[in-house]
């Protein structure tokens, strides 16, 4: 499966426009997070109105350690869409790189 680091990510937020699927509850979105959009796995819905065209952008999912957006990662890419990478290390990781 498709993977970015923390170094990567924040490149990317840098110097580009990047969607970022954060699968976290709505109290760990509130109390930190990157930007992006909000929906945690339990409620994930690929065939929301926010996913409908994106199956073809990149998608960068993320949590706090990054075994739920492990699973997240997979529910898109069964459901059709190509280019959806996973935060390795999740949030904690992406605090803890320089």
């Amino acid at each position: 499966m498709n993977e970015i680091s923390s170094e990567e990510l924040k490149n990317k937020l840098k110097n580009e426009e990047v969607f970022i699927l954060d699968v976290r509850t709505p109290l760990e979105f509130s109390t930190f997070n990157i930007g992006g959009i909000n929906m945690p796995l339990q409620s994930l819905n690929p065939e929301s109105d926010i996913l409908e065209d994106l199956f073809d952008d990149e998608i960068i999912v993320v949590c706090q350690h990054g075994i739920r957006s492990i699973t997240a990662q997979a529910i898109l890419i069964e459901n059709g869409f190509t280019q959806v990478k996973n935060l390795t290390g999740g949030l904690v990781a992406f605090n803890r790189s320089e």
